[in-house]
C-alpha cells in the first residue's frame, strides 16, 4: 500500500512541508500479506466454481438454496480477489477508486455476506413459518442494501466531516444490528429444529448435531457478529481521538474513516476480513459443499431435508 505522509508543524512564516513517515512494516511483509490474501480468496473462488460444476455433475437441482449460496460465494470471492490484486502494483489507485467501483469492491462484499447469511436462515425456516420468514428476510436484505448504497454515495471516506462520521455510524448500527439479529434468529431456529422438528431432528442428530452442539454453534455465531459490531463502534469512537494515536484502529469493515490505507491500516483491514469474513464464509462453504447423492435415502428429493449438511 502507498506510504502515508504527515505534515510537519509550520513555522511562523514558512508553509507546511510534508515529510515521510517510517514504514510500520517492511515491504516484504506487505507483499507477503497481500499475496496470502489474494491466494486465499482465489482458492475460495475456485472452490465455489468447482462446487457449481459438481452440482451439475451429480444432477442436483440447478436452482436451489445450495446453488444460490454457491453463486453468492463465487461473486463474493471474485470481488475480494479483485480488490487485493490492486495492492500488488497500484495501491494508490486502490485507495482512490471512483465511488461506484469503491462501493463495489469494498462495500458490496459485505452485502453479499449478509445475503448469504439470510439465505441460510431462510433455508432453515422452511419447516416453520416459511412465508413470514421469506418476507422478513427480504425486508432485512432490502434495508441492508439500501442503507449501504445511500451511505456509500453520500460519505467522502475522509472521516473529517461530521456528516461522514454520522453516515458511517448509521451504517454500522444498521449493518451490525441486522447481522446480530440474523444470528439470534438462526440460533433460535436451529435449536427449535434440533429439539422439536420431526423432519429434521433425526437427520441432524444422525450427523452428530446434538442440542449442546447446536447451542454452542449459535452462541459462536452471535459472538462473532457482536464482536464485529464492537470493533466497528470502537473504530468510530477512536476516529475522533486523533491526539491519542489510535489511527490504525480507524478502519471499519468497509475500509472507511481513512483517506488512505497506510501500512498499519492495510494490515488491520486484512485482519478484519480474515476474522469476520474469510473464516465464516470458508466454514459455510465446507458445510454446504456438494456431495455425491446417496443411492437410497428415506428423505424425499423435494423435501426440506434434501440439502444435506456435511458432518
Amino acid at each position: 500500500p502507498c506510504s502515508c505522509l504527515s505534515t510537519a508543524p509550520p513555522g511562523p512564516s514558512s508553509p507546511p512541508s510534508p515529510y515521510p513517515l517510517s514504514p510500520a512494516v517492511t515491504p516484504s511483509v506487505q507483499f507477503s500479506f497481500t499475496l496470502l490474501y489474494t491466494l486465499l480468496y482465489s482458492a475460495l473462488f475456485l472452490l465455489a466454481y468447482a462446487q457449481l460444476w459438481l452440482l451439475l455433475l451429480h444432477r442436483h437441482k440447478r436452482w436451489s438454496y445450495q446453488s444460490s449460496f454457491l453463486f453468492l460465494c463465487l461473486l463474493w470471492a471474485a470481488l475480494r480477489t479483485t480488490l487485493f490484486c490492486f495492492y500488488f502494483r497500484n495501491a494508490i489507485q486502490a485507495n482512490h477508486l471512483p465511488v461506484a467501483l469503491y462501493w463495489l469492491l469494498y462495500c458490496f462484499p459485505v452485502c453479499l455476506q449478509f445475503f448469504t447469511f439470510s439465505l441460510i436462515n431462510l433455508y432453515f425456516t422452511q419447516v416453520r413459518l416459511y412465508c413470514l420468514a421469506r418476507c422478513l428476510f427480504l425486508l432485512f436484505s432490502l434495508l441492508f442494501l439500501s442503507v449501504n448504497v445511500v451511505c456509500g454515495m453520500l460519505e467522502d471516506r475522509d472521516g473529517s466531516s461530521s456528516q461522514t462520521w454520522t453516515l458511517v455510524l448509521v451504517r454500522v448500527l444498521v449493518n451490525d444490528g441486522l447481522f446480530i439479529l440474523n444470528a439470534v434468529l438462526l440460533s433460535t431456529v436451529l435449536m427449535l429444529l434440533t429439539r422439536h422438528s420431526h423432519c429434521t431432528s433425526p437427520y441432524l442428530l444422525s450427523k452428530g448435531t446434538s442440542v449442546c452442539r447446536t447451542a454452542a454453534l449459535g452462541a459462536a455465531v452471535v459472538f462473532l457478529f457482536t464482536s464485529r459490531a464492537c470493533y466497528n463502534l470502537t473504530a468510530l469512537k477512536n476516529s475522533r481521538m486523533e491526539d491519542f494515536d489510535f489511527d490504525w484502529y480507524n478502519v471499519s469493515d468497509q475500509a472507511d474513516l481513512q483517506r488512505d490505507l497506510g501500512d498499519r491500516e492495510f494490515l488491520a483491514f486484512g485482519a478484519i476480513l480474515f476474522i469476520w469474513e474469510l473464516l465464516p464464509m470458508s466454514l459455510l462453504m465446507l458445510i454446504f459443499r456438494i456431495r455425491r447423492p446417496p443411492q437410497e435415502s428415506w428423505f424425499s428429493p423435494g423435501s426440506f431435508c434434501s440439502l444435506s449438511l456435511a458432518p
